[in-house]
C-alpha cells in the first residue's frame, strides 16, 4: 500500500491506537487496534497509530518494532502514524500532518500547555515522597475512605517551594481538580458518572517537559484531532481524568467507548497458562493472520447472525460499536485453532509451501527441499493441520534418511516377533512386485487390502508396515505414504525394520 493512499484525506471519524512499546504486541491490544481500526474503515475514517512511550524507563525500540511488524502483519495498516515505507530504528518519517507521532518526540507540544495551566494556578508544586504518599492513602483507607491525595502540598508559599528545589527536593506538577460531578456517554456501556472527590489532585507532569500518561494522552487526542477513543475497559477509570483536563482546556471531549475485558476459559485474567500472549508468538506458532482476526472479531463483538467466518471486507462492512457487548470475551485456544484450522485448508497450494518451508528448515537447516515432494506431503496433511508449526512434527518422517524408534513399537496386539518379520515380508514382495507405471495409491492399496483381508485382523499386516515407513502410531494411510516415498525408499525401510527384529 502506498504513502499517497495514507495521505488521501478522509472525512470521518479520527480514531488511534495507542500502543506503550514496554513489550510485546498482545491480545488485548491487538483486538483493541483491530475494532478500531474496523470502526475507521467502516465509517471512512482514519485510523492513527501513535506510540505512547512517556514511560522512558521501560520503553524500548525493540517493542516498538514488534508493535509495527505485528501490525503489518496482521493487514491493519493505519493511515497516520510511522512512516510504513520506512521503517528504521531512529526513524523520523512520519506519514500524516499532526506528527510526530512519538511521545518521546512531542515534549515541546506538552510544555506549551503544562506551562499556560501553570500560568493560569492550575498547577502546584508537589515534594511529597512515596513514603509520605502511602501513609496518607493509608490514613483514608483506615477512615473508609478511599485512598486519594490530600492536597499536603496545595498551598505551599514560593519561597517555601524555592527553598525545597535549593535542597535538592524533587517534585511533581499536580491539577488543582475541581470538585464536581463527570458525567459522559460510553458508546457501549452508556452512562458513566464519577465524583472527582474521590480523586484528589492529580498528578500531570514530572516537570514542565515531561508529562504523565494521562495528560499526554489528552493533549495528544486534541492536537490529531482524536473523535472517538475505543479502548480497553482497563481505561475506564482514567476516563474521569481525562475529562477534567479536557475541560480545563476548553477541549472537546471525544467519544468513548470501552471495550470489555478478555478472560481465561475459568473467566480468570487472561494468562501465559491460558494460551500465548504476544502476537509474534502466534506468528512464530504458525498461526494465520486471517485466522487471528477473524478469532479476535468475536471476542466481544455480536455480528447478530450465525456466521462465523469472517474475511477483514466483510468485517469492514458489517462492524458496529453498537454490537459489542458489554460482558467480558472468554479466550478459547482450542476455537482459534478451529480457525486456523479452517484458514489453512483454503489457502492455496503453492502460497502453503512457501509458509510451511520455513518450518522445516529450521528443523533441518541446509537441506534441500523439492518443492514438488513438499506439495505431496502438505496434501496429505492440509487437511489435518492446526498450526503450521505442527506440520515438521506430524511429517518428519518424509525427510529423514533413517528412522529412529523403539522397535516395540511394531508389534501388533499378540503377534510375536516372527509373525512381525513375516508380515513385513509379505508386505515387501507385493511393493516389490509392482511396476513403476502402476506404483500409485490406487494399486498399493488395492494389493495390500488384498493381502491383509487374509488375516482375522487387518492390523496384522498393515500396523507394522505403518510404523516401518513412519517410526509412529499416527499417521496417515501407508498406501499414500509408500506413493510418496516411491517403491526404492519404501523397500529400504521395510527392510532396516526387519533387521531390527532379526538381529
Amino acid at each position: 500500500m502506498s504513502s499517497e493512499l495514507h495521505l488521501k484525506k478522509k472525512k470521518g471519524p479520527r480514531v488511534r491506537f495507542a500502543p506503550s512499546p514496554t513489550g510485546p504486541m498482545h491480545i488485548g491490544n491487538t483486538r483493541t487496534a483491530l475494532f478500531n481500526f474496523l470502526f475507521a474503515r467502516h465509517n471512512q475514517g482514519s485510523f492513527i497509530l501513535r506510540i505512547e512511550d512517556t514511560d522512558t524507563e521501560r520503553s524500548e525500540k525493540k517493542w516498538e518494532k514488534n508493535i509495527i511488524e505485528s501490525l503489518k502483519w496482521l493487514g491493519l495498516l493505519w493511515d497516520e502514524g510511522p512512516n510504513l515505507q520506512k521503517i528504521k530504528k531512529d526513524s523520523q518519517s512520519y506519514i500524516g500532518e499532526y506528527g510526530p507521532y512519538r511521545q518521546s518526540e512531542r515534549k515541546e507540544i506538552y510544555k506549551r500547555y503544562i506551562q499556560k495551566l501553570y500560568d493560569d494556578d492550575y498547577l502546584y508544586w508537589c515534594f511529597c515522597t512515596k513514603e509520605e504518599l502511602q501513609a496518607q492513602k493509608e490514613e483514608l483507607m483506615s477512615r473508609g475512605e478511599p485512598p486519594r491525595y490530600t492536597g499536603h502540598c496545595r498551598n505551599l508559599s514560593k519561597s517555601q517551594i524555592k527553598k525545597l528545589k535549593i535542597e535538592g527536593k524533587r517534585g511533581i506538577l499536580r491539577l488543582k481538580v475541581p470538585l464536581k460531578i463527570i458525567k459522559f456517554e460510553d458508546l457501549i456501556k452508556g452512562e458513566i458518572k464519577f465524583d472527582s472527590s474521590l480523586l484528589g489532585d492529580i498528578a500531570i507532569a514530572k516537570d514542565f517537559e515531561t508529562p504523565l500518561y494521562n495528560f499526554a494522552v489528552v493533549i495528544d487526542d486534541y492536537e490529531m484531532k482524536i473523535t472517538h477513543v475505543i479502548r480497553g475497559e482497563d481505561h475506564l477509570s482514567n476516563t474521569p481524568k481525562q475529562i477534567i483536563f479536557q475541560d480545563i482546556l476548553n477541549f472537546p471531549h471525544p467519544k468513548y467507548a470501552h471495550l470489555p475485558l478478555i478472560l481465561g476459559p475459568g473467566r480468570n485474567k487472561l494468562s501465559k497458562r491460558d494460551a500465548p500472549l504476544a502476537i509474534s508468538d502466534y506468528k512464530k506458532a504458525g498461526y494465520l493472520p486471517e485466522a487471528l482476526i477473524n478469532f479476535l472479531a468475536l471476542l466481544g463483538w455480536n455480528p447478530k447472525n450465525d456466521q462465523e467466518i469472517w474475511s477483514l471486507e466483510e468485517l469492514i462492512q458489517n462492524f458496529s460499536l453498537k454490537n459489542i457487548q458489554k460482558s467480558p470475551a472468554i479466550f478459547n485456544i482450542e476455537k482459534l485453532d478451529w480457525f486456523n484450522s479452517y484458514y489453512i485448508r483454503q489457502t492455496p497450494l503453492e502460497t502453503l509451501v512457501d509458509q510451511i518451508l520455513p518450518y522445516i528448515l529450521d528443523k533441518i537447516p541446509g537441506k534441500e527441499i523439492d518443492r514438488e515432494y513438499l506439495k505431496k506431503i502438505i496434501i496429505l496433511y492440509q487437511e489435518r493441520l492446526k498450526k503450521l508449526s505442527d506440520f515438521f512434527d506430524l511429517a518428519d518422517f518424509f525427510f529423514k534418511d533413517k528412522l529412529e524408534f523403539d522397535e516395540k513399537l511394531l508389534y501388533w496386539k499378540n503377534m510375536t516377533k516372527n509373525n512381525i518379520v513375516n508380515s513385513l515380508e509379505k508386505s515387501k514382495k507385493i511393493i516389490s512386485s509392482i511396476k513403476d507405471e502402476n506404483f500409485n495409491k490406487e494399486t498399493i492399496q488395492e494389493l495390500l487390502i488384498k493381502e491383509a483381508e487374509k488375516e482375522d485382523d487387518r492390523g496384522k499386516l498393515l500396523w507394522p508396515l505403518r510404523v516401518s515407513l513412519t517410526g509412529k502410531s499416527a499417521s496417515p494411510p501407508p498406501f499414500d505414504i509408500i506413493e510418496i516415498l516411491g517403491k526404492e525408499k519404501t523397500i529400504k525401510r521395510i527392510d532396516e525394520a526387519i533387521k531390527r527384529l532379526v538381529d
